[in-house]
């Protein structure tokens, strides 16, 4: 194959790579297509007359946009304002980091500060920098995680079923959208019963059209709210029929029922709507979380959201999510960090972006991990899904930090979500809205998504939202009808959730409750870390269960799969090998558990057809084969080169019992050889013969065509490297010193 001209065939192989499918472009200030420090961006200033605020970066009272006045009205301190501001940027950047500067103090200060000015600190801050302060400015010690539930069909009984899963798996928040509103009330009613089935306290939403998305919370049937957007121009709040005063009643409105809420930003949004104004998106970003806090909002979803691949598509796009998501922080906000939109085609690229968070920490990790398949994620794909869970997992027990996940089977899983099933289909029956057949649930207990059940989206499921609106049905009818079907520990937990809304200490900011019914929030479990030794660290219980995936496998698993293969060929021992027996011969030396402990190689060939293969090849040859085993040593090179000395050629074979192979020759070195299979789990029968073939024509004089392994590009060390290590503890158990020894060969008839 020849590649264009001027094109090498490199090009064209790279072209074809995931991130080529990933559009980035160079900064555009005008069009706010600028991660930091936008030549439009104000210079930080703020001025105060009579304890009133009449100047905010650069913009005189009589010029105040909405956002302007309202920050001047609810969003800085002014008592504070002119010692926060007289800070010059290099020593806020240093406050932030340093772990000698309370957190206190930081927040204090903040509360003084103009967006502009924090924007241009936080630009001073490397990556390493901003998770040193996330970290730090966290509000909540102990993170957690939030989880996708949805269905593309809205099918209520997979929503319940899959709502079981994700609290067994650790998510403490779950957020449902559907792709029909009417749907909404039903899949809401649904979410609610299965986060309640392994655990008590997860919190629900369903993310709808604002007005809906209130009267749900009202009705019990959702338990928090976060689709509450802000902007950071004018322009953009108007467009969307909102003011910084509006969102702030409807923060209110949350709140006065008990209803735990926090706002959605992110940058990227104002680009999207053509409003961007020339401001960097870190500018904006801090505009709309002084906007939040001013609000009384307790917290914060951000990070790009919806826009992430707009500020992804610019230079140090990441490093401004990061960045945001620390502001968020500074603020003293919940931080629900966003990653709930797939940033990028590349795997390594979306891993990249989610990371620095993970090791540094947060109120939430994500704003939505897709727990459902991508086809189903009604939002989008998220930036991790189903499909990523396990790999989550592993880069959980990689690191060692706390990713708020842990690994469960089917025995735990399935039971948990036939009782989820079960009871929104009691429900469901008891309230008169559907009705499914046990067929159904079997189907959805055992569903991997909504691709693997039979309904398909009907008007059925609308038609039963319709009802719940119409009836003014809420919680407390899900609680009698749980408990009218004998689901009494669910009807409990339902109830729980309603009562706690007349406490409201969940309401407190970054506020969870535990699945002791604890609530965890910046005022019961604040962030105290102020260096190595503080903060949230990992217990060791905690530890062993991180430590516990899927893919973990105990010693005597890995080495399970020999025993059914002992026998396969015996070698029986005939006392120490004799040296240079005959000149036309080729010695096969084997490793010290070769067909005594060790009956399998990596490749599934077991060690007696390995062996018939190879003595198969130098027959084939005219040349004489011996087999001596080496015992004084499991290193192939000296396994092979002691055979060698032994033989009347001086070429041998060496092979270790998981199937690593070589040609030697006693002139050589012990770490030199002729020819090398050093790739067990490629080498196949045919593998073994070629190379006894080639040792035959060595003795011979012959200068042989190398046997050469079929081309993979698979990562081998990972899938084998814990079989290699118990295969070799097998080899070092059978070591003895002393001289080869000559073993005779014969296979079971």
């Amino acid at each position: 194959m020849e590649g264009a001209p001027g094109r090498s065939l490199r090009s064209a192989f790279l072209e074809d790579g995931a991130i080529s499918r990933d559009v980035v472009v160079p900064e555009y200030p005008e069009l706010g297509l600028i991660a930091f420090a936008s030549p439009h961006d104000p210079e930080p200033s703020i001025r105060v007359e009579d304890g009133r605020i009449v100047e905010i970066d650069g913009t005189p009272e009589a010029e105040f946009d909405l956002i302007d006045a309202f920050l001047a009205a609810h969003g800085i301190d002014p008592a504070v304002a002119d010692e926060a501001m007289a800070i010059d940027d290099l020593s806020w950047a240093r406050m932030i980091v340093s772990t000698d500067v309370p957190r206190a103090d930081v927040l204090r200060l903040v509360e003084g500060a103009t967006p502009g000015k924090l924007a241009r600190v936080l630009s001073l801050l490397s990556p390493l920098e901003l998770m040193q302060a996330m970290a730090k400015m966290r509000a909540r010690r102990t993170p957690s995680i939030q989880g996708h539930v949805t269905n593309r069909i809205d099918h209520p009984l997979l929503i319940a079923a899959d709502a079981a899963s994700a609290v067994a798996l650790g998510f403490r928040e779950l957020e449902t959208t559907v792709p029909v509103l009417r749907d909404a009330p039903l899949v809401a009613l649904a979410l609610l019963i299965g986060s309640q089935v392994p655990a008590p306290g997860a919190l629900t939403q369903c993310a709808i059209e604002e007005r809906l998305e209130l009267e749900l919370g009202m009705r019990g049937l959702t338990t928090y709210a976060e689709t509450v957007s802000v902007y950071g121009t004018e322009r953009v709040f108007l467009d969307g029929d909102d003011t910084p005063w509006s969102k702030a009643f409807l923060a209110a409105s949350y709140a006065s029922r008990g209803l735990k809420m926090r706002f959605t930003s992110g940058s990227g949004a104002e680009v999207l709507m053509g409003a961007a104004e020339g401001k960097s998106m870190l500018y904006l970003e801090a505009r709309c979380l002084a906007v939040t806090r001013a609000a009384g909002s307790q917290g914060t979803q951000n990070g790009g959201i919806d826009g992430i691949n707009v500020t992804g598509s610019v230079p140090n796009g990441m490093r401004e999510i990061l960045a945001e998501n620390v502001l968020a922080a500074l603020y003293g906000l919940e931080t629900c960090t966003g990653n709930d939109t797939q940033m990028s085609a590349s795997d390594i690229r979306r891993t990249a972006h989610t990371l620095p968070l993970l090791l540094a920490g947060s109120d939430f990790l994500f704003s939505g991990f897709g727990s459902i398949p991508t086809y189903d994620n009604a939002f989008g794909p998220s930036n991790f899904n189903a499909e990523d869970i396990d790999d989550y997992m592993m880069i959980q027990r990689d690191w060692g930090f706390e990713g708020a996940l842990r690994s469960k089977d089917d025995a735990t899983l399935l039971p948990l979500r036939r009782r989820a099933a079960e009871a929104c289909r009691a429900v469901l029956e008891e309230l008169e809205l559907l009705t499914f057949d046990d067929a159904e649930v079997e189907r959805v207990v055992h569903a991997h998504g909504s691709l693997d059940v039979a309904q398909e989206q009907t008007d059925d499921t609308a038609t039963a939202g319709d009802a719940v609106i119409e009836r003014g049905i809420t919680a407390l009818d899900v609680v009698r009808a749980l408990a009218a079907r004998g689901f009494d520990v669910e009807a409990e937990r339902v109830l729980e959730m309603t009562r706690q809304r007349l406490f409201g200490d969940h309401l407190q900011t970054s506020a969870i409750f535990d699945e002791d019914m604890r609530v965890l929030s910046a005022l019961t479990d604040p962030n105290d870390y102020t260096g190595p030794g503080t903060g949230y660290r990992v217990s060791a219980e905690r530890q062993t269960e991180i430590a516990r995936v899927r893919q973990e496998r105990t010693h005597a698993e890995l080495l399970a799969e020999q025993a059914p293969h002992a026998g396969c060929v015996t070698l029986a021992e005939a006392g120490p090998a004799a040296a240079k027996v005959r000149p036309d011969e080729v010695v096969i030396g084997v490793s010290p558990a070769f067909a005594k402990e060790v009956w399998l190689t990596l490749s599934g060939v077991t060690v007696g057809e390995a062996l018939r293969q190879m003595l198969a090849g130098i027959e084939e040859e005219g040349v004489h084969a011996r087999v001596v085993r080496v015992t004084h040593s499991l290193d192939l090179g000296m396994v092979g080169w002691t055979a060698a000395t032994l033989s009347g050629s001086g070429v041998a074979l060496g092979i270790q019992g998981k199937g690593t192979s070589l040609i030697h020759r006693a002139d050589l070195p012990v770490l030199a050889n002729l020819e090398l299979l050093s790739v067990a789990p490629l080498i196949g029968p045919e593998h073994f013969r070629a190379l006894g073939r080639n040792a035959a024509r060595h003795a011979k004089g012959g200068k042989p065509a190398p046997v050469i392994l079929p081309e993979s590009s698979a990562a081998m060390g990972p899938r084998y490297h814990a079989k290699v290590v118990a295969l070799i503890t097998r080899e070092s158990a059978c070591l003895e010193p002393g001289p080869a020894r000559a073993v005779e060969v014969s296979w079971p008839s």
